[in-house]
C-alpha cells in the first residue's frame, strides 16, 4: 500500500469513526504479539508450579 493512500485511508477512518476508536484499534494491534508471549509465560508459569506442587507431596 502506498503511503499515500495508507494516509487518505487514516485520515477517512478518523473523520468517520473518531480519534479514540482509531487509536484503540491501533494499540489493539500493535499490542497483540505482546499479549500472546504474555500469555505463554502465564501458561508455562502455571505448568512450574504444579510441576513444583507435586515435587512436594
Amino acid at each position: 500500500m502506498e503511503d499515500t493512500s495508507l494516509l487518505t485511508l487514516l485520515s477517512t477512518l478518523v473523520s468517520n469513526l473518531g480519534f479514540p476508536i482509531v487509536l484503540a484499534g491501533y494499540l489493539l494491534l500493535r499490542f497483540e504479539k505482546k499479549i500472546e508471549s504474555l500469555s505463554q509465560a502465564f501458561l508455562e508459569l502455571l505448568h512450574v508450579i504444579r510441576e513444583e506442587v507435586h515435587k512436594r507431596k
